[in-house]
């Protein structure tokens, strides 16, 4: 399987003064077949941390299970806080210990605890923090409307509107990618989420 077999999904994160936005496509393919219209490529961990996905379906759904027991364990142990950075090099290292089998999925990571944080992560664990990050088959779509809108300090607002125009803009050409934006939005205050559904379009 080539890579936009694997890594259908058009993945989004921008970091702002005041936040992060991560936002993703709905459409869960395999080959030529959607599978899914309304696929869920993002997770919630906490109310200062989430995480996206983009690559195979069940890898992205096991490393949840494996990331969220691994996660409960750290905070029974120690009683120490989540930070964005702790969870993003848990998964690091999660994904780096299966890199004989690894997961064909790339993450991104993004909380505010203290202060906005944007991590991607490819199928090794290779981590590199970004202002802001694109994955997928559509990424370089993506990436055309990052490099063009992106601005220094950005409001919430502002960066919520350019992941989800992002997102959008791979939709339009990406065949890996479509049927509704999913979005969320973490502030100090909290993780706000919610889904816009395209029009699908006949004929």
């Amino acid at each position: 399987m080539s890579y936009p077999d694997i890594f259908r999904a058009t993945v989004v994160g921008v970091k702002a003064s005041d936040g992060v936005a991560i936002a993703s496509d709905k459409r869960l393919s395999y080959g030529d077949f959607v599978l899914s219209r309304n696929a869920k490529k993002m997770f919630i961990i906490n109310n200062n941390i989430a995480i996206a996905f983009a690559g195979l379906y069940g890898d992205a759904g096991g490393l949840v299970r494996i990331l969220e027991a691994e996660l409960k364990n750290y905070e029974m142990v120690t009683g120490a806080t989540l930070t964005t950075r702790m969870v993003a090099k848990r998964l690091a290292t999660i994904m780096y210990y299966y890199k004989f089998f690894p997961f064909f999925v790339e993450v991104l990571v993004a909380g505010v605890k203290g202060r906005p944080e944007l991590y991607a992560l490819d199928p090794l664990g290779s981590i590199l923090e970004e202002d802001y990050v694109a994955v997928g088959s559509g990424a370089t779509l993506a990436f055309g409307v990052l490099e063009r809108e992106y601005r220094e300090g950005i409001s919430l607002e502002s960066a919520e509107k350019l992941a989800i125009a992002s997102v959008r803009a791979a939709i339009s050409r990406d065949v890996g990618s479509g049927d509704g934006i999913d979005v969320i939005a973490i502030s100090p205050s909290g993780v706000r989420e919610r889904s816009i559904r395209l029009k699908i379009v006949e004929g």
